[in-house]
């Protein structure tokens, strides 16, 4: 198929619009332009989209500074009361309306120039987290936050940023990897976990969470994880030593200071028990913060313990490559909890919300005609 032609010739694709901030009335289902390939980009047929906070969030507006609450809270105010939010974005201002889907399995089926066309016919994977100046500066992109991504039938990205991989996963499973498992890996490796290092994983039966067991035990590290009483065998099968129950004190379950790394995407009202838990020099590492990002912090406790507190967004250079590795060689498996058709969004979103799962939801995009 000449899909440059198609393009031009109004072919469209099904794709799911979200229309700005707001309830689950935002997301769109509809016949979308078939999108064209510009130079340096590849045109690729989604097989499959993994659903993550990160489009939740960015629909709700949560990145605003006047959200002081909890994703749910957030939730529930944005579909009795819509406001939209200039700066709700991860980069201030959301380019609505925006096709989300920031985790992407499929397979290219056009490159506009040489740059991509070896990677013609290949399965791969969208590096979600995207460099742009270079990994020398931290200003970043994302794929469905930026621009459109890939809860449609088609998306085009940079070829720069696609890797191919050969395993033999089902597309679900692949979709489950980039935004959770490139984010908890690179939490990991701006905080240097090393082998012997003691791990405290907040939140760890999410889709962060549990990437973040995995990868930690793989590089050797034990793991201390917190999640419900209901999961804790399932911790445990992915190699978490440890298990404390949701709202126990993890201070009094391991000690004051007996911690290397905290990794917490939790935050809220539990972040000062995170603190106490470090030993001197420790690392506390996030990347969200979905009990709420407001917390009461005692700054004795970081600087008087010599700890340090680390930001993560931009993915850096060796995270995703590594990734595509772990799969390949098989040192990491998915977690798939669910999967979902593309046009049933809301329902897979709210079903996220109630965070009674255990790992990742995937939406799967129509099948192609003919």
């Amino acid at each position: 198929m000449d899909w440059e032609q198609a393009a031009r010739a109004g072919r469209t694709m099904m794709a799911v619009v979200t229309t700005g901030n707001g309830g689950y009335d935002k997301l769109d289902y509809r016949a979308v332009p078939l999108p064209a390939s510009a130079p340096g980009e590849v045109l690729i047929r989604v097989l499959a989209a993994g659903v993550n906070n990160t489009e939740i969030n960015t629909r709700l507006g949560w990145y605003s500074a006047s959200v002081t609450g909890a994703t749910e809270e957030a939730a529930d105010l944005q579909e009795t009361k819509a406001e939209q939010k200039s700066d709700g974005g991860w980069n201030a201002a959301t380019p609505f309306p925006l096709i989300q889907g920031t985790d992407c399995c499929g397979r290219v089926v056009a490159s506009a120039d040489d740059a991509g066309a070896a990677l013609i016919g290949k399965r791969v994977l969208v590096r979600a987290c995207m460099r742009s100046n270079g990994f020398d500066d931290l200003e970043n992109v994302w794929i469905a936050s930026d621009f459109d991504g890939a809860f449609a039938e088609y998306v085009r990205v940079p070829a720069s940023e696609v890797f191919a991989v050969e395993c033999d996963w089902s597309d679900a499973e692949l979709a489950t990897i980039p935004c959770a498992y490139g984010t908890a890996e690179n939490m990991l490796h701006r905080a240097r976990v090393a082998p012997g290092d003691l791990v405290l994983v907040a939140g760890a039966s999410g889709g962060v969470g549990s990437a973040s067991v995995q990868l930690t035990r793989r590089r050797g590290a034990r793991v201390a994880a917190i999640t419900t009483a209901q999961k804790a065998d399932l911790l445990r099968g992915l190699g978490a030593e440890i298990v404390i129950e949701r709202g126990a004190d993890p201070v009094a379950e391991l000690g004051a200071g007996s911690v290397d790394v905290v990794v917490d995407n939790v935050a809220g009202a539990g972040f000062p028990k995170m603190l106490k838990a470090l030993k001197r020099g420790g690392r506390l590492v996030s990347s969200g913060a979905i009990a709420g990002p407001i917390v009461d912090l005692d700054m004795r406790d970081m600087y008087l313990k010599d700890i340090t507190l680390i930001g993560c967004t931009a993915w850096d250079a060796p995270v995703f490559p590594d990734l595509v590795s772990y799969i390949e060689r098989g040192e990491i498996r998915p977690i798939l909890a669910a999967t979902y058709p593309l046009e049933r969004i809301a329902e897979a979103q709210q079903d996220f919300l109630k965070k009674t799962h255990f790992g990742n939801f995937v939406l799967i995009p129509p099948e192609e005609a003919g």
